[in-house]
C-alpha cells in the first residue's frame, strides 16, 4: 500500500489548502485526533513500513513554531493566522455578502462569465465557514439579469418552480439560449455582408454600363433595328427621312431631284482621274 502525502502548505491560499487537508485527515481517520487533541489509533498488528512511518509523523505532527505543542494548537494557530478571528471572519463575511448583492450582469457579459463572478464571490463566503445555498444563488441570476433573458425566465417560471430548480439546470438552460442567439446573430451577419458585397458589385457594373452602352450603341442598333423598306431604295436599314434617294432633294451636282451628290453618278470626275483616263485612251 502506498503512502501519500499530505497537501503541503506554503503560505498562500490558506482557504483551499484547509480543505483540502480536512479531505485527506478524513480519509486517513485522522481529523478527530486534530480537531479533538487526542492520540492517534493504535497500527493495527503487522502494520507495514509505510503505515508505521505515517503513524510516527501523525503522532509528532506540530506547527513548525515550538510554541505549538499538539496538532490541535498548530490547527487552531494556522486558522487564526490565516483566516484570522471570529470577529474579523464575520466582517469578512459581511463584506462579501455586500459584494453579492451589489452583483449585476453586465451587458457585454456572457451568462459563463458572470456565473463565475457570482460562485467566486459565493466560494470566499463558504471557505470563511458560512453557509451559502444554491437557491440564493439561483434567486441572485434570475433576478439580476438583463431583459434579453426575460422571455427565457418566464417559460421556465410557467414550467417549474424556481424555488426548486437546480442551479445548474438553470445555467445549462440560460447557456443554450444565449448560444441560440449567438448563432443566429452570426448568420445575420454573414447574410448581410453577402447582401453587400452582392450591392456593391451590382453598383459597379452600373458605373461600367454606360461606357459600353455607348460604345456598342451603334452596332446594336444595326443589327437589331430594323424599318419598313423604302420605296425608293427597297432598304430596311434606315428610315425614309435618312434615306439617300430622295425625290424631294436636288443634287448640288447634276441638278437633278431624286438623289444626294453623294450618290451622284454624273458627277464631274476630278482632273487628275480624267488625266489618267486621257492617258489610257492615247495608249490605244
Amino acid at each position: 500500500m502506498s503512502f501519500t502525502p499530505p497537501p503541503m502548505f506554503v503560505g498562500e491560499n490558506y482557504h483551499i489548502w484547509v480543505v483540502k487537508m480536512k479531505t485527506y485527515l478524513q480519509a486517513q481517520d485522522l481529523l478527530s485526533v486534530v480537531e479533538n487533541d487526542i492520540e492517534p489509533p493504535p497500527l493495527r498488528a503487522s502494520p507495514t513500513i509505510a503505515q508505521m512511518r505515517q503513524h510516527a509523523e501523525e503522532s509528532t505532527k506540530k506547527h513548525k513554531s515550538l510554541a505549538c505543542l499538539t496538532p490541535k494548537e498548530a490547527w487552531e494557530r494556522l486558522k487564526e493566522e490565516f483566516m484570522g478571528s471570529d470577529k474579523t471572519r464575520q466582517q469578512q463575511v459581511i463584506n462579501l455578502r455586500r459584494d453579492f448583492e451589489n452583483l449585476k450582469m453586465k451587458k457585454s457579459e456572457s451568462i459563463k462569465q458572470y456565473l463565475n463572478r457570482i460562485m467566486a464571490t459565493v466560494n470566499s463566503i463558504r471557505l470563511l465557514g458560512e453557509d451559502f445555498s444554491d437557491s440564493r444563488v439561483v434567486e441572485k441570476v434570475i433576478t439580476t439579469l438583463p431583459e434579453r433573458f426575460e422571455s427565457k425566465i418566464s417559460s421556465l417560471e410557467d414550467l417549474k418552480d424556481l424555488t426548486t430548480i437546480f442551479l445548474s439546470e438553470l445555467v445549462n438552460s440560460l447557456y443554450a439560449l444565449e448560444q441560440r442567439r449567438a448563432n443566429r446573430q452570426e448568420d445575420h451577419l454573414e447574410g448581410a455582408f453577402q447582401a453587400k458585397a452582392k450591392e456593391n458589385s451590382s453598383t459597379n457594373q452600373k458605373e461600367k454600363k454606360p461606357w459600353l452602352d455607348k460604345r456598342d450603341k451603334p452596332r446594336r442598333d444595326s443589327g437589331k433595328r430594323k424599318f419598313p423598306p423604302y420605296v425608293h431604295c427597297k432598304k430596311t436599314t434606315h428610315s425614309e427621312r435618312f434615306c439617300w434617294f430622295r425625290p424631294d432633294i436636288q443634287c448640288r451636282s447634276c441638278k437633278q431631284f431624286g438623289h444626294v451628290e453623294k450618290v451622284c453618278k454624273n458627277k464631274p470626275k476630278a482632273p487628275a482621274q480624267q488625266q489618267i483616263q486621257a492617258q489610257a485612251a492615247e495608249d490605244l
